[in-house]
């Protein structure tokens, strides 16, 4: 595995400081979505030889909330590659202060999530682009998992999926934990595979154990793509 950064789990900036990056996500995706699309696609695809499987299980209208596991940040890349709609990306904050790259996240369909903090802005942000029919992408684990295994799933995508009731689509990304190998230039394959929709009957309140039973619930569909990708490869799709 290539060296990573360490984690920093607790950022330190007050809350009002991501407001306006809330503001702006409800309002709708800037061009700065379409741009990354452009210029991104055909690397990511050539490179990393990505291929996509069951994309029929991604519904082309209406709410939905994708639930990927989480190796690398090429994975927002790799998860939407092959998807003609746009994804609205819930991100952990401290990706949100380079000038450049906030200006790109803040048009480009990312909202903040505090890391570190009880960010009920963040899920209430989730809330209003499922109630505008957006399809939303939310990491199952809660963040990267480092070690270059599945990590384990956290309450918040089962709360999203109990409280609004949306269709949850559990997403293998297979291989991307070698994506940092890229400074080496070596590409690794990577596959994503979507599977079909879940859904639950809407809870107003879930506890933290009945939305962790959710969280379980889809991401041990995630564990059961990436097992198989493991041992048969995406050949056993064709």
């Amino acid at each position: 595995m290539a060296e990573m950064k360490p984690q920093v789990y607790k950022d330190p900036r007050p809350a009002e400081y991501f407001n306006e990056f809330h503001d702006a996500a409800r309002k709708g995706v800037g061009w700065t979505y379409a741009l990354a699309r452009i210029v991104l696609t055909i690397p990511t695809i050539l490179l990393f030889r990505v291929r996509a499987i069951g994309l029929e299980n991604v519904p082309k209208q209406g709410p939905l909330v994708l639930a990927p596991n989480h190796f690398s940040q090429m994975d927002h890349f790799f998860a939407g590659v092959y998807l003609r709609r746009k994804i609205r990306f819930m991100a952990k904050s401290q990706l949100f202060g380079p000038p450049v790259l906030t200006y790109i996240y803040k048009h480009g369909g990312v909202f903040p999530v505090r890391r570190g903090h009880h960010d009920e802005v963040a899920m209430e942000t989730a809330r209003v682009l499922v109630d505008q029919g957006e399809m939303l992408l939310v990491y199952a684990e809660g963040g990267r998992s480092r070690s270059g295994e599945l990590g384990e799933p956290k309450p918040g995508i089962g709360r999203i999926a109990l409280e609004t009731g949306a269709p949850i689509v559990p997403v293998c990304i297979h291989g991307s934990e070698r994506a940092r190998q890229w400074k080496r230039l070596r590409f690794p394959k990577v596959t994503i595979q979507f599977g079909e929709p879940i859904t639950f009957p809407v809870e107003a309140a879930p506890s933290r154990g009945r939305q962790l039973e959710v969280a379980t619930q889809v991401f041990a569909r995630v564990r059961e793509m990436h097992e198989a990708l493991s041992v048969a490869g995406r050949r056993a799709y064709s």
